[in-house]
């Protein structure tokens, strides 16, 4: 990458403190991003065999063409890849338990739905999608991405918007408008697009910044403002950290460019790193920030950041719940949290190894229980839930913090159950066994013998368990067109008596949204034999399947 919009550019300049802080009086009501979480989602990982249009190491690796490694990486923090059926493998060394230290990519469905569906589960209420200059070659996956960001967003109920990022986009002024215009436009259709005072949200990040990346006057910057707004959108401005004061890392001049939009986002990032910077913010920029904005008649949506992970900044959450904590007692109109899927620059909150035997060994990544403090891989996740419930009112205003880092009685975090274990079938066509079903190979497959339903695929999970979910899966392949499967799911707790846990119902495997599908089991659902029963394949006269995920 070059010239990161996340520069740290140390702290504020001393102002005058802010007396007791009154709650703001909202310029909006509540919508889509006002009194909502909102999460920064970058989208632009990719991997080589993920037919991609790059077919390379997308913000993986320094050099694309190599997979990441030791030597050639890109990142300040490592992946929990639990939860992902399609993986990659890289050139990193085992992880700490000895598995292959994998990573995903987001030109494949199956990452993005994962992604949302953490979104949904967690209470992320709406995910900006970064937007870089799409008109150079990384155009044609950006699109391809939002195109599964839609998709995930429809089936998992997450508002989302586009979020222009300018930096170092030399002819802004005219493509940004034709890219939304041609392309981005479109999607304000989706009935998941973000909408606030009944208008579609747009995002334009990084006008006013003072570096070479954002070089762009005022004027330039006034005319794109003025343009969307004359779109009938809702314009949302990601400005510097300084942008009332106009100093540090925010250019003289932009006064105006900035107090034209509808809802002002300050970046945070690389400015705070521990509890007592964020006070002195709260004090000393947040407070008159929130004061003008309240003068103005504009909403207010301040950045909250988990810290980088790398510097050990977190605190196992003390320094993000303080944050949350300073910001909706100042009675702030929205959040934005800084960011979803940063392993770049290790201010995800997405989820990540607990331990460091989810870490490539040797490294140097740092897991979550860094400060010697065990936090579950979906800990971040969970306290930006609790801080959204704070902002919402739905749990009443506290400085301590209610999220603990694992959760009562230490219960282990949800993963696949079925990996690698012992399989059992009706049938089987060739060599194509059952144990393809659960191996970590998305590619190989189970099939059954031709022409013969019904046919059945079990997976013993070595003891009896609560299964909340199956996700099923056909080889990602193109070459496998979309088909619908009759499947209904037993269970048994010895193998012998097997109950019906969810009725034969078609489910439809498509290529163009990852091949995969999900079976939600009913609450309490115990099981130490899950079966499969197939009776029906629009695809193939067999039943087919390359994974057979069990997660509970």
């Amino acid at each position: 990458m070059s010239l990161s919009r996340r520069t740290f550019l140390g702290s504020a300049l001393a102002v005058p403190a802010l007396g007791a802080a009154t709650p703001a009086l909202a310029a909006s009501p509540p919508g889509d991003v006002v009194g909502k979480i909102t999460v920064g989602y970058q989208g632009w990982f990719a991997a080589r065999g993920d037919r991609s249009p790059l077919d390379g190491w997308w913000h993986w690796s320094d050099n694309w063409g190599q997979p990441p490694s030791p030597t050639n990486h890109a990142l300040m923090s490592w992946p929990d890849m639990t939860d992902y059926a399609n993986r990659y493998t890289t050139a990193f060394g085992s992880l700490g338990d000895g598995r292959p230290a994998t990573v995903f990519s987001n030109h494949d469905f199956q990452t993005v739905d994962v992604h949302f569906g953490w979104m949904k589960q967690y209470g992320c209420d709406t995910a900006a999608l970064q937007r870089f200059n799409p008109t150079g070659g990384e155009g044609p996956i950006r699109d391809a991405v939002t195109a599964h960001v839609r998709t995930a967003a429809e089936k998992h109920g997450v508002k989302f918007y586009i979020m222009y990022d300018v930096t170092n986009w030399a002819n802004m002024q005219s493509e940004i408008k034709a890219d939304w215009l041609n392309k981005m436009r479109a999607y304000t259709s989706s009935p998941m697009y973000a909408r606030q005072n009944g208008k579609p949200v747009v995002c334009v990040w990084g006008f006013g910044f003072n570096d070479p990346g954002r070089p762009f006057t005022p004027q330039q910057c006034q005319d794109v403002v003025d343009w969307f707004r004359g779109q009938g959108v809702y314009l949302i401005g990601g400005v510097p950290t300084h942008w009332r004061r106009e100093v540090e890392d925010s250019r003289p001049g932009f006064a105006g460019v900035y107090r034209s939009f509808h809802m002002l986002s300050p970046w945070m990032v690389g400015r705070i790193g521990n509890v007592a910077d964020a006070d002195h913010f709260y004090t000393n920029v947040n407070g008159p920030d929130q004061a003008e904005c309240n003068r103005l008649g504009i909403d207010y949506q301040p950045c909250v950041l988990p810290g980088d992970l790398s510097r050990r900044h977190r605190a196992h959450g003390d320094f993000m719940w303080r944050q949350f904590y300073n910001v909706v007692r100042l009675g702030v109109q929205g959040i934005y949290i800084s960011m979803f899927d940063e392993y770049n620059e290790a201010n995800q909150i997405a989820k990540t190894p607990e331990t460091q035997a989810g870490i490539p060994v040797g490294s140097g990544f740092l897991a979550l229980d860094e400060d010697g403090t065990r936090c579950s891989s979906d800990y971040y996740l969970r306290l930006t839930g609790d801080g959204g419930r704070m902002l919402k009112g739905q749990i009443a205003l506290t400085a301590v913090r209610p999220t603990k880092p694992m959760p009562d009685g230490n219960p282990p975090v949800e993963r696949d159950l079925a990996a690698g274990r012992p399989t059992a079938q009706s049938s089987q066509n060739q060599h194509y066994g059952g144990h393809l079903a659960v191996d970590a190979d998305p590619h190989s497959y189970w099939e059954s013998a031709n022409s013969a339903f019904p046919q059945w695929l079990q997976v013993d999970l070595g003891a009896v368990a609560a299964p909340t979910r199956l996700v099923l899966g056909l080889p990602p392949n193109p070459a496998w067109g979309r088909r619908t499967q009759t499947v209904a799911v037993e269970a048994s707790a010895d193998g012998g008596a097997f109950t019906t846990l969810v009725a034969a119902a078609g489910h439809t495997f498509d290529p163009a949204t990852g091949n995969t599908a999900t079976i939600t089991l009913p609450t309490g659902a115990r099981a130490r034999y899950v079966r499969l029963r197939f009776t029906g394949n629009t695809g193939w006269p067999a039943a087919q399947l390359a994974s057979m995920k069990v997660y509970g």
